[in-house]
């Protein structure tokens, strides 16, 4: 098994995320009206700002006049005020009054003084685009599970992982990790199916084999049925799980055996330390109703109880993966799944390595 020139030249986990894409950085229910909250995209400070009237906008969280965060401000208007000297900014990222100055319009308007991020709010989130503004509104966003659509319910998780972002990634993409989650999940083994590639995106099918009729857990027994297992007799192929890594975002689908999709799941792992070394989770869960009205809402809970615990377990491990590389001084991981080692290159070829990204910063703030 020989390693690419893309594998040899840059380890993964110093490869940071592509900026030129839409990422969520906060919940809409985070940030009430007239209100301002400070977030993190790989490092760079951003103030989330939504006035009382009008659309919610995304400033670079320093102001221009201190470096001070503008987050500990006041929002007046539709303008964001900074706490310490009151300089008051505008969408655009003017600053329109230095109050100490007089009313002047002329000297107190200061054009194009801090950063603004095109910024747009859908199913429940708030996206910025913290690249190339130029390339914004020629970038699709992403497709968010089945929010809007009344025949799923959906729900949402968001927890901090302390680990690269592609290690998250990799975690999702192969599911022969099974194992891990033998005291939520009882005794199965994934099938792997087959993949796919192309211009952006990695995709690998799995089914499962329950390998003992015990254990199986009450939400899962509730949405999929009973599985039972006969040594004596083939597994059939039951539901089909497809895992899509469309570069940045991550997809799951589950297929019945009739090709209905029972349950879809949205994913991003959002970098929000500069080493990269922490990411903020947005997930969102689809998951098909019954025919049987209110069933779904009546296990609700103990799906949430279920699917958390298997998360949990997966920002366990992919935590334990990053203290071992920060201790190796690098990446020493032998891969040997195939879709794997596409994945793996999917990640190096779309991001940007650290250096770059590092002169690039640079290069923006000049």
């Amino acid at each position: 098994m020989t390693e690419t020139l893309l594998e040899k030249e840059y380890d993964l986990r110093r490869v940071d995320i592509s900026p030129d894409y839409w990422y969520p950085v906060a919940w809409s229910e985070d940030l009430r009206a007239g209100k301002a909250i400070g977030r993190n995209f790989s490092g760079q400070p951003v103030v989330l700002v939504r006035p009382r009237r009008g659309q919610v906008y995304a400033l670079e969280d320093r102001c221009a006049h201190r470096q001070v965060p503008l987050s500990e401000g006041v929002v007046e208007g539709n303008t964001i005020k900074c706490g310490y000297h009151g300089w008051a900014y505008s969408r655009k990222g003017d600053c329109e009054d230095i109050p100490y100055l007089g009313r002047d319009e002329n000297q107190n308007r200061i054009p194009n003084c801090v950063r603004p991020y095109p910024c747009i709010e859908t199913g429940g989130m708030i996206f910025i685009f913290p690249g190339d503004a130029e390339k914004a509104w020629k970038t699709p966003l992403p497709e968010l599970a089945q929010v809007g659509n009344r025949a799923f319910k959906t729900r949402r998780f968001n927890p901090s992982v302390k680990c690269h972002y592609t290690f998250m990634h990799e975690n999702l993409m192969d599911m022969n990790h099974q194992f891990l989650h033998r005291r939520q999940m009882g005794k199965i083994k994934a099938r792997y199916l087959g993949g796919d590639q192309g211009d952006g995106y990695v995709e690998a099918r799995y089914s499962f084999a329950r390998m003992g009729s015990e254990g199986q857990p009450l939400a899962e027994r509730l949405i999929f049925g009973k599985h039972k297992y006969d040594p004596s007799k083939p597994q059939p192929v039951e539901e089909v799980v497809t895992i899509r890594t469309s570069y940045p975002y991550q997809s799951l689908h589950i297929h019945d055996k009739d090709g209905d999709l029972i349950m879809q799941l949205f994913a991003v792992y959002v970098p929000d330390s500069g080493d990269g070394q922490s990411c903020q989770t947005f997930g969102l869960l689809s998951v098909l109703r019954p025919k049987v009205p209110l069933v779904l809402d009546l296990i609700w809970p103990v799906l949430g109880v279920f699917t958390n615990r298997i998360f949990h377990e997966d920002k366990d491990i992919v935590e334990m993966e990053q203290k071992a590389w920060n201790e190796q001084g690098g990446d020493r991981n032998i891969e040997v799944f195939p879709i794997v080692r596409k994945l793996r290159n999917l990640l190096r070829s779309g991001g940007v390595p650290r250096e770059m990204a590092a002169r690039e910063q640079v290069a923006r703030q000049a």
